[in-house]
């Protein structure tokens, strides 16, 4: 989709992007109207200055002058005018834009499949989200047309010359080539310097975001200079990307400024000596021209400059059209609406891999009837999490099937299916809002009376309310201002106003503490009274209690009972991992 590195405009790109002024036609036609009497009416004032000077000044010509100054007063009012309207407008069309394209990102990116951001930076991310997407509203704002409101202003300018003395404008063009080929140039270097300048942007924003993430780790392990220094090699590689564009600019702009003085100098001496020695040409013309000149080279300066801004913008939407772009979406063709569901459960030869020929789950079988809770057990790595990672259908299978309700999950809307599906898992994520916001994730349907209720159930109530402003204490960011315990409590509490057909506990009890843990117990017999329940755990007290275990060793399953089957099992696996890992629990 993107052109190669180096070349100066992306032509496919960039009609991709004008595809979403179509619902602003209105306003993108006026800016563009704006923009071409803008350019006539900045020409408009030295026009005019010529006849002044020739008509009113040289014949002194008091009244005419007035004439002159007064049409030149009215040109400048206009002009001011359509700068006002060009500016705001297509800045307002910019915003209008960004605001589109990112509402299509985010909306893209709900969607993607889990694996993506197990593969992907979230600074990266964050970037493409926020920086990247506003760099393109400067496309409108800054770029784009004020490249055509300078281009259409140099060809007025060159057609007013023309129209004056060809012999004057013959000595721009014999300079204009030069300019016109440093620009090109110019443009080359920093399309491909911007490119550089976006991919260190990104990297500094990805190396921040993890280690104020991680900041404790980094600490706790002693790793602040090592981080330190890695941060200075990155930092330094960011500086390095922009002075080279500081480079090309220092270059450049000069190389514009001595050719402007070059022409005005050629102007004056030729057009000075014609006056001189004869009435070719009239003393208005040469300040026309000098004036003209410079309004000439400035808008070439400047389109250099905004083309700059036009090309960074475009590095930044071919970055976002890329996620975009992106298929790493779980399908959802199903028709099905899943509610109130009974609670059957069956895996039939299910086959998975997170990486191509690298399987995690290698045709397991296996059937949880309704209102029944069965544990997961095994070493880390066996596969247990992807189990209900496949349930709730984070991630496609490679082969085999999953159903409930005997009826296979691909055919239940996604939105539905998760729905039914309630997950409490053993790293808790809290947004920086309230308990409740936390709690209800704003669902509208979910009343505050529930969630008091559910509270009290679970035995958690009294906790929240010690709270400054209980439930709509705000938590920060992560959940920093509760403890792991308190969180997980939080986020079982989550899983119980939702009121799902099916529970999941991934080892939702494994950091929590013991009086944590006894709530959670508590809770947990109440709430899967009747309900699927599939607990994935290494206390011993869940386990005990499940009505099925499954066991599982590197992707497979090598047993499946209740405690007391698997207990009976000589040098049984579960047999095994009770006397080594279970049977302390119970000293």
């Amino acid at each position: 989709m993107a052109g190669k590195s180096g070349n100066a405009f992306d032509v496919d790109l960039f009609k991709r992007l004008l595809r979403y002024t179509n619902p602003y036609k209105l306003t993108f036609y006026y800016v563009a109207v704006a923009a071409i009497l803008l350019s006539f009416f900045s020409v408009a004032r030295p026009y005019l200055t010529k006849f002044a000077i020739d008509d009113s000044i040289v014949p002194k010509d008091g009244d005419n002058l007035i004439f002159y100054i007064t049409l030149m007063v009215i040109a400048l009012v206009l002009e001011v005018v359509c700068q006002f309207s060009f500016i705001f407008f297509a800045n307002w069309l910019g915003q209008q834009v960004v605001r589109d394209i990112r509402v299509k990102l985010f909306e893209h990116m709900l969607n993607f499949k889990k694996q993506y951001y197990d593969k992907s930076a979230v600074g990266r991310l964050v970037t493409r989200a926020v920086s990247d997407i506003e760099t393109i509203a400067s496309i409108f704002s800054q770029g784009l047309f004020m490249i055509i409101s300078d281009l259409l202003k140099m060809l007025v300018i060159l057609g007013v010359m023309l129209s004056m003395s060809w012999r004057l404008t013959l000595l721009v063009f014999i300079v204009l080539p030069f300019i016109l080929y440093a620009t090109r140039v110019f443009q080359k270097k920093m399309k491909v310097a911007f490119e550089e300048v976006r991919t260190q942007v990104s990297n500094l924003n990805s190396f921040v975001q993890e280690r104020i993430t991680g900041m404790k780790i980094v600490q706790i392990f002693g790793r602040e200079e090592t981080e330190y220094e890695r941060f200075k090699d990155i930092n330094n590689k960011h500086r390095n990307a922009w002075v080279k564009t500081v480079w090309y600019n220092s270059i450049f702009f000069p190389i514009a400024e001595i050719s402007a003085s070059i022409t005005v100098g050629l102007i004056a001496w030729y057009g000075g000596l014609k006056v001189v020695e004869s009435d070719t040409l009239s003393l208005g013309v040469i300040i026309m021209f000098i004036q003209l000149v410079q309004m000439l080279f400035r808008p070439l300066t400047h389109i250099a400059d905004k083309f700059n801004t036009l090309q960074m913008g475009m590095v930044a939407a071919n970055r976002v059209f890329e996620i975009i772009d992106t298929q790493s979406t779980i399908e959802n063709n199903g028709t099905k609406i899943a509610k109130n569901l009974i609670g059957d459960i069956e895996f039939k030869d299910v086959r998975f891999s997170y990486i191509k020929n690298e399987e995690v789950l290698k045709g397991i079988s296996f059937k949880v009837n309704a209102g029944e809770t069965i544990a997961i057990v095994g070493a880390t790595g066996a596969g247990k999490s992807t189990i209900i990672n496949l349930l709730s259908r984070f991630y496609e299978i490679d082969s085999g099937e999953i159903s409930v309700d005997n009826t296979n999950i691909k055919d239940f809307t996604l939105k539905s299916l998760r729905n039914e599906i309630a997950v409490v898992l053993q790293d808790v994520f809290l947004f920086a809002d309230t308990i409740m916001s936390n709690i209800t994730l704003d669902n509208k349907n979910i009343t505050e009376a529930e969630v008091i209720m559910a509270a009290k159930q679970i035995g958690v109530h009294k906790f929240i309310e010690t709270l400054p402003d209980g439930y709509y204490y705000n938590v920060k960011e992560r959940g920093a201002m509760l403890s792991s315990g308190q969180r997980q409590l939080i986020a079982f509490l989550r899983a119980c106003v939702s009121n799902p057909s099916i529970l999941v506990l991934d080892e939702a009890t494994s950091s929590v503490d013991s009086y944590s843990e006894q709530l959670i117990q508590e809770a947990t017999e109440n709430i899967t009274k009747g309900r699927t329940s599939i607990v994935i755990a290494h206390r011993l007290a869940t386990v005990k209690k499940a009505d099925k275990i499954i066991v599982m060793d590197a992707g497979e399953i090598v047993e499946i009972g209740s405690h007391q089957e698997l207990l009976q099992q000589e040098n049984g696996y579960y047999r095994n991992l009770y006397e080594v890992q279970f049977i302390q629990e119970e000293v």
